[in-house]
């Protein structure tokens, strides 16, 4: 079994796959102060039940990154595969510096190109939401970047004197009669919006039928308000695009 993980600014996402099969998922919070020891034990109970034997990280916290592979490589007793530009992929990375290029956005290109067919667009709302554009010759040309869900809200909160902090939660009406069901409507909706616009745009340039895709950990809240913009929905498409990498990688 291969162990993928995804380390993202928020949270520390894990999938154990059979092959192809991705058979469970965990996550743990991104915790640049949390002693290394402490990552060693927690995800040791995490993975206890699973014969790994294979790991891959790919990640966009340099902090965290030597000190999970550690970890892995001491729990596992392997030499765990970090995703860099070295790595053979089913993509050009075709940008002004590929090392520039997030590990996820990378990985999220090449399952796309693996799953679904190109040319592409995948929209992937995290803690920033990204756009990565892969054309018919299969090159990551770059994409779009603008803040998460999480960061608007947080920003909304801190930045002002009023407004409070509020979760991410569904947004029951486009005019809110509140301060909560406003800000939701604004930041939900409103980021439904902003990537609904971007999409047609990006069609626009692409200059023909693009396949869609949306994922990231906010991609099922986001969904319902972009219906007519989405093709796809895969939430775990960056460990799918991880496992995908690994697997080109070990002969």
């Amino acid at each position: 079994m291969l162990l993928t993980i995804d380390i993202g600014n928020t949270n520390i996402k894990f999938g154990v796959f059979d092959d192809e099969n991705l058979i469970d998922t965990f996550r743990l919070p991104s915790d640049r102060d949390l002693p290394q020891n402490d990552y060693e034990s927690l995800i040791g109970k995490l993975i206890k039940n699973y014969d790994i034997d294979g790991c891959i990280i790919g990640s966009v916290v340099n902090e965290l990154t030597m000190g999970i592979k550690q970890c892995c490589d001491n729990i596992l007793r392997l030499n765990t595969m970090i995703l860099n530009s070295n790595l053979s992929v089913n993509i050009r990375v075709d940008v002004k510096n590929p090392v520039e290029m997030g590990a996820d956005r990378v990985a999220n290109a090449v399952a796309a190109v693996k799953r679904y067919s190109a040319p592409l667009i995948v929209v992937d709302v995290g803690t920033a939401t990204t756009f990565d554009i892969v054309s018919k010759d299969l090159h990551l040309h770059g994409g779009i970047i603008m803040p998460g869900i999480g960061l608007q809200l947080k920003a909304l909160n801190l930045n002002t004197s009023k407004l409070p902090k509020i979760d991410a939660t569904k947004s029951e009406n486009l005019i809110g009669n509140d301060t909560k069901s406003s800000i939701l409507s604004g930041v939900i909706r409103g980021t439904a919006c902003s990537i609904c616009g971007l999409i047609e745009q990006c069609k626009q340039e692409l200059e023909g039928d693009v396949t869609t895709i949306l994922t990231g950990g906010y991609g099922s809240l986001l969904a319902e308000y972009m219906p007519q913009n989405l093709d796809y929905i895969d939430t775990n498409l960056t460990l799918q695009g991880l496992n995908y990498i690994y697997r080109m990688n070990i002969n």
